[in-house]
């Protein structure tokens, strides 16, 4: 197995939006999330987690040990249960039996699947292979400005069955509703803990796949549906250590954006400005941007 990584990372992860909904909400009709005080767009990290996997899952195929644990129609205790099978362990094992092939299993399962040794897992739904923290963190995106959500009717022309195309002209139509965001630009910020890569074994090439996953993800996941998505800026905070050397939320002050000088309603990333201070950086820490 890879070496893991041996360094701390935090990095802030700027994307936006044009003319479409960057996460709909289920229990809203899917209207874009919003905080309903500030008015400011979210995107949860679940959101963020899933784009990185189908990129994956695009880049390496079925590459081993870059497998797709949580996906589409995925039987999760199956896969645990495969786990075992390709370790030759018992699921019905009992003591100190059962311990060791809980971990046999979980580090089995680590080694195949990107997203356990990245973001973690809930492994014990059957076949118990225990949990895993993944090394890979990342919080809700948020609007740097308040968003706003427009509502869209549509029709659908054609139709399913004949006796909906018996109905008279306009009585047959089906009515919908799309609901966008003109514009705005999301701040999300991550963080990797050395420590936790250690017992996943998240290693370099793991981390240069994620860094490629943030930075090209949206241009595989267009949709009429979420417009025109890109990732706008990634900056990355590199520690010398694995417990860090500077405090993570003085890190993230180093990166600020504003709206531009006279920009009263944002509809590009034009209308924004990024400041990074590169200068006098912490001792141990370095700023890269891949």
């Amino acid at each position: 197995m890879p070496e893991p990584i041996q360094h701390r990372y935090e990095f802030v992860l700027l994307f936006d939006i044009k003319d479409g909904n960057p996460n709909g909400d289920p229990d809203a009709g899917n209207l874009p999330r919003v905080d309903p005080e500030t008015g400011e767009g979210l995107v949860t990290d679940v959101c963020l987690k899933r784009k990185v996997r189908n990129y994956v899952q695009l880049a390496k195929g079925e590459e081993t040990d870059f497998g797709i644990f949580i996906k589409e129609k995925a039987i999760l205790n199956q896969e645990i249960e495969r786990a075992y099978e390709q370790c030759g362990l018992k699921t019905d094992a009992k003591g100190k039996d059962k311990a060791a092939a809980r971990d046999k299993a979980r580090d089995w399962l680590c080694q195949n699947f990107y997203d356990i040794r990245t973001f973690g897992a809930v492994l014990s739904t059957g076949a118990n292979a225990g949990q895993v923290r993944g090394p890979v963190q990342l919080k809700f995106a948020r609007s740097l400005d308040p968003i706003l959500s427009l509502e869209h009717s549509i029709t659908r022309m054609a139709v399913a069955t004949e006796a909906e195309a018996e109905k008279q002209d306009g009585d047959n139509r089906t009515m919908g509703r799309k609901h966008t965001v003109p514009y705005a630009l999301y701040r999300t910020h991550g963080y990797i803990s050395a420590h936790f890569a250690a017992q996943t074994g998240f290693s370099e090439a793991d981390l240069a796949l994620l860094w490629e996953a943030l930075n090209t993800m949206f241009d595989h996941d267009h949709s009429a549906a979420r417009g025109e998505m890109a990732t706008r800026g990634l900056y990355v905070f590199k520690h010398a250590s694995k417990l860090g050397n500077a405090p993570a939320h003085r890190l993230f002050e180093r990166v600020q954006v504003n709206r531009g000088e006279g920009v009263k309603v944002p509809r590009d990333f034009s209308d924004y400005v990024v400041e990074v201070e590169r200068e006098r950086m912490p001792d141990g820490v370095e700023l890269i941007e891949p």
